[in-house]
Formats: C-alpha cells, sequence, structure tokens
C-alpha cells in the first residue's frame, strides 16, 4: 500500500507554489466549504480541487482516499438520521411493524453536505502537503509565527504517520506468515487488529523516546535556526493567486444569488 501524507518528489504546478500560496489555497478552500451550504456548490467546490489536482499529475494520490471518505459519509449519515428527522420520508432505517427511525431527505441532504465539506478539506490538505518540502513547511509555518515547538511536533506527526502505516503493514504480514488465522467476517477483522495494535503501539513508544533523545542531543533548546533556502514567489504564483481571487468571486456571486 502506497504511503499517505507523504512528499511526493515531483515536478508539478503545486510544486512549483511558493508554500505561502498553498496556505492561502487550502484557506480560501476551508472558508468555502464552511460557508456553502447547498450540494451543488460543494460539489463544484471538490470538484475544482480534483480539477487543480489533475492538472499537476497529483490526482491519484487524492482519489487513495476515497475509502476513507466512504467510510466517513457513511457514519455521517446513519449519525444524521438517527438525530434528524426533518424533511419527507423516505423510509425507515428498520423496517419492521410499521417501521422504526425515519430516513428524511434533511436528513440525507445534511449528511451529503457535511461530507462533502469534510472532502473538500481533506483534498485541499493533502494536494499542501503531498507537494512542500518539510524544510518549506518549517519556513512557512516560521512565517506564519507559529511556535517551534507547534511546528515541530506537526512535522513530526506529518512523518509518523506513513511511518506507521508501513510498521503496521509489516506487522501484519509478520501475523501472516506464522499462519495466524484471526477468522472472517466483522469479527475476524476485529480480532486481527489486536496482535498489529499493541505491537505498534510498543514500537512508536520506543520510536518517540529515541526521538526525543536525538532532538535533545542536536542542540533543539539552544533557540537558533537558520533556514536552508528562501522560496520565493513567481508567475506561477500570480496564476494561482488571480485564479483562487476568480473562484472565491464565483462561489461569493452564486451564494448572492
Amino acid at each position: 500500500m502506497p504511503e499517505i501524507m507523504q512528499y511526493i518528489n515531483r515536478d508539478s504546478y503545486f510544486h512549483r507554489l511558493n508554500p505561502m500560496t498553498k496556505v492561502a489555497f487550502t484557506g480560501l478552500v476551508v472558508v468555502l466549504a464552511v460557508i456553502l451550504t447547498e450540494v451543488p456548490a460543494l460539489t463544484l467546490l471538490v470538484g475544482l480541487i480534483l480539477v487543480a489536482a489533475a492538472v499537476s499529475g497529483l490526482a491519484r494520490e487524492l482519489l487513495r482516499q476515497i475509502p476513507l471518505l466512504i467510510s466517513l459519509a457513511v457514519s455521517l449519515l446513519i449519525l444524521t438520521v438517527l438525530t434528524l428527522q426533518s424533511g419527507e420520508v423516505l423510509g425507515y432505517l428498520i423496517p419492521i411493524a410499521g417501521g422504526y427511525i425515519p430516513i428524511t431527505t434533511g436528513a440525507i441532504d445534511l449528511a451529503v453536505s457535511m461530507t462533502l465539506r469534510f472532502v473538500a478539506m481533506i483534498f485541499a490538505f493533502q494536494l499542501f502537503i503531498v507537494s512542500t518540502q518539510p524544510r518549506d513547511l518549517v519556513q512557512v509555518m516560521d512565517r506564519l509565527h507559529m511556535p517551534i515547538d507547534y511546528t515541530l511536533m506537526f512535522l513530526i506527526a506529518l512523518r509518523f504517520i506513513p511511518s506507521l502505516q508501513l510498521e503496521g503493514k509489516r506487522i501484519h504480514e509478520a501475523q501472516l506468515a506464522r499462519a495466524y488465522a484471526p477468522g472472517k467476517g466483522l469479527m475476524g477483522k476485529i480480532r486481527s487488529l489486536f496482535p498489529v495494535v499493541i505491537p505498534l503501539v510498543s514500537n512508536s513508544l520506543g520510536k518517540a523516546n529515541v526521538l526525543g533523545l536525538t532532538i535533545d542531543l542536536r542542540g533543539y533548546r539552544n533557540g537558533t535556526r537558520t533556514p536552508l533556502r528562501e522560496v520565493g514567489f513567481g508567475a506561477a504564483d500570480g496564476i494561482g493567486f488571480a485564479l483562487m481571487a476568480l473562484c472565491a468571486a464565483g462561489f461569493v456571486a452564486l451564494i448572492l444569488l
């Protein structure tokens, strides 16, 4: 399985953008995802993000999150059906003896809109991460006057995501090589988690201890930081800001209509 939330070394439009431009893009998507309420408008926002990713050759990295997003959509749908009963009744969640827990149009509309909001924000954040080197992330967070401790925690968390994924895959393969058979079905999948989660947590704690010692040995607390390089703005950033302004104006006009 390919790593997720990992920088991809590629020459694309998003890679050539200044990190501050990518921050502005991510912030614009988050703001639009929050203020937009109609499903067609949110669908258009997600579509524009996918088009931008396709132009840069990064659409495959976004589409790999589809299984996770489907699980999120199903969870939100169940939650809204159980808690919201507005609009026309389309059916019942438990169709026994006249039906229990009605499924309404209001619940479905809210679940779809919430899912599209999360999809837009996740896609924008992932585009930012996979196209920005960690050293550039440090630089942009420093320009945003983010405390260095928070910057360090953010970068370590990002690096631990692919590391934990690979470590979990190795542990799972080791269990299969030892003829571990948890069974089939839902209970089998649940039982298969315990032999993976326990050693994964233990190994993660050990790595965290080694990482803490390494940070101290490298003089993290001396307060002196030297940037490796300065990333300036170019023509691609001007085009990016112009496109973002155009999209923002279009969505504002769509809201006001």
